[in-house]
Order: structure tokens, then C-alpha cells, then sequence
């Protein structure tokens, strides 16, 4: 941890792996990408041991004269009362990713409930060949409808993605032709996204949040599906505008996660808790020595250069 907070920035990001019936609770300095603490448990963690390292890193802090100026983590309960308790009213901010990714998710669901209803209008007609006008005009009529089931499916992506080029526009205009609601969920996504924009503020994001809801509330097929808008999760990821230096994601966290878990396929297999606390107790040796790793190997590649 020393050389960790030697350059620490402020900012936090924390967050849980799971590994079996173990847990590893990690702090990272949310802008220099540095582990500053790791506890591995072996059992799902409470309230009561998210405190402990807190208090254990706020120790850390005050001998050093440092302190906190905010912190990110995802949507779980475990960390607002164990933050308030040990460092008070520091800012905390939701993960603008996990946020937008339930939403997302419940935007898809409703495009999922529109194909179904589709599916479930599709006429039956008598196995062979139409013999007569109106079974043909029949049959045409399934395949148009078979169609725009087939198209809303492959061009799903189209209803969350941030933002569409013309093309994609044209596109969304055609399959969503006769489906109101799925323009609506449409505009209302993109009203989301606006949400997060920088240029504006916390209590200005809050009142464009509270007139958003509002609105849905007023679409009654789409307000069902996208219940998510009314999470205080939501007003809780719009933190970070007040402060240009608070970052909007726990990325720093996830990468760490995600390197464990590239370790657990490659190179870990036994899981004792250990083993586990051996792994990353090397792995942050690594880090620590990561910077001088890199000046030698391109010291190497300048020699062999010439």
C-alpha cells in the first residue's frame, strides 16, 4: 500500500469478486489504476466487514495526511451506510455503466414483449399451397409479419445504442414502422443518455430526471418496462457532474477483477483461501513493480533496435 498511495489521487473505486465460497473486496485508486487495499474473506461479505477495511484504509490515510474526496461503486447496498459511517458525507457515485446497463437490459425486454405479441398475431393458416386470392394475400401477410418480428430481433442493438448514424436512423424508422411505444422507449433512451452529458450539473441532470419521469409515467406499456428510471440508483450516478475529477465508472476496479479472473483460466486452479490470497499477493507485486519492468524491457528493444 505505501507505493500505492504515494500518488493517490482522491478518488476510489470498490467493488466485490466473487470466487466460489470466497470474496475479495478490493479498493483501487480510481484515476491511477492502482490497488490500494484487497481483503479476501471466506464467506459473502456484510456490512460489518466493508467497514473494517474501510477503517483500516482511513488509518492509512491519516497517517500519510491524505484524504478522501470521493468514491465510486456499483449499485449494491453494501457500501452507503459502512461510507457514511467512517468517512461522512463524502461523495459517493453510482457506476454510470451498471446504471445504464439495467436499463438497457429493461429497454429489451420490452422490445422482446413487443415481438411476442407479434408472434402470437400471426394468422394459422391450412398446410399447402394458397389456392385463392385471399389465402395468397393471407400468406403474404404472415411473411411481412414474420419479417418485422425477424428484423426488431437482429436490429435490437439499435434501441439502446448511444448514438445511430443516419443509416442506423433509417433503418430504426423502418422496422419501428407502426410501433409507436418502440419510438417512444427510443426517445426516451436517448433522453437518458443526455442524462450524463457533462456540460450540465447535478441539480440540473435531477430536473431533467424528474421531468423524464413524468413522462413515462404518462406512456403506460412503456413506464411498466422501464420501472429502473425510478431507482434512486439513478439520481445517485449523477454525482460525478459536480466534480470534473470524480470519474463516472468503477472501471479501475472491474479491471482488476477482470485480470483475476483471466488468472483464474490461465494459471489458478486450486481455490483455498490461501492459495487465493498468495495469488494476488503476487499479483500486486507485479503491479508495484510494473513501471520498472517496462523501462527495462524498452531498454532491451532499443538495443536490439541498434
Amino acid at each position: 500500500m505505501p507505493w500505492a498511495l504515494a500518488g493517490f489521487s482522491g478518488y476510489i473505486a470498490v467493488d466485490e469478486l466473487y470466487d466460489g465460497p470466497f470474496c475479495v473486496i478490493s479498493i483501487v485508486d480510481n484515476r491511477c489504476f492502482k490497488r490500494l487495499l484487497c481483503e479476501v474473506l471466506d464467506h459473502d461479505p456484510t456490512g460489518a466487514d466493508v467497514e473494517t477495511l474501510f477503517v483500516r484504509f482511513k488509518a492509512a490515510l491519516d497517517v500519510r495526511g491524505l484524504s478522501l474526496q470521493g468514491i465510486t461503486t456499483d449499485g449494491s447496498p453494501l457500501y452507503p451506510e459502512p461510507l457514511a459511517t467512517v468517512f461522512g458525507a463524502v461523495p459517493h457515485q453510482i457506476c454510470q455503466f451498471h446504471v445504464l446497463k439495467e436499463i438497457n437490459k429493461a429497454s429489451l425486454r420490452a422490445v422482446a414483449k413487443v415481438r411476442r405479441q407479434l408472434s402470437r398475431s400471426l394468422p394459422k393458416l391450412p398446410r399447402g399451397r394458397p389456392s385463392t386470392k385471399s389465402a395468397r394475400r393471407q400468406v403474404r401477410a404472415k411473411q411481412r409479419l414474420q419479417k418485422k418480428i425477424a428484423d426488431l430481433f437482429e436490429h435490437r442493438h439499435l434501441f439502446v445504442r448511444h448514438q445511430l448514424t443516419q443509416a442506423e436512423r433509417k433503418t430504426f424508422l423502418r422496422i419501428t414502422r407502426g410501433q409507436n411505444e418502440l419510438r417512444v422507449l427510443r426517445r426516451i433512451e436517448d433522453e437518458v443518455y443526455r442524462l450524463f452529458d457533462r456540460r450540465c450539473r447535478t441539480h440540473t441532470a435531477l430536473e431533467k430526471l424528474r421531468q423524464l419521469r413524468l413522462r413515462v409515467r404518462r406512456f403506460t406499456k412503456v413506464g411498466k418496462a422501464l420501472q429502473k428510471l425510478f431507482s434512486p440508483n439513478l439520481e445517485k450516478a449523477l454525482t460525478f457532474l459536480d466534480d470534473s475529477l470524480l470519474p463516472a465508472t468503477s472501471n479501475a476496479v472491474e479491471r482488476s477483477n477482470r485480470r483475476h479472473r483471466k488468472m483464474q483460466k490461465s494459471v489458478y486452479r486450486v481455490r483455498t483461501l490461501r492459495s487465493l490470497a498468495g495469488r494476488i499477493a503476487l499479483d500486486l507485486y507485479r503491479e508495484r513493480h510494473r513501471s520498472a519492468r517496462f523501462t527495462t524491457m524498452f531498454t532491451l528493444h532499443q538495443a536490439r533496435a541498434g
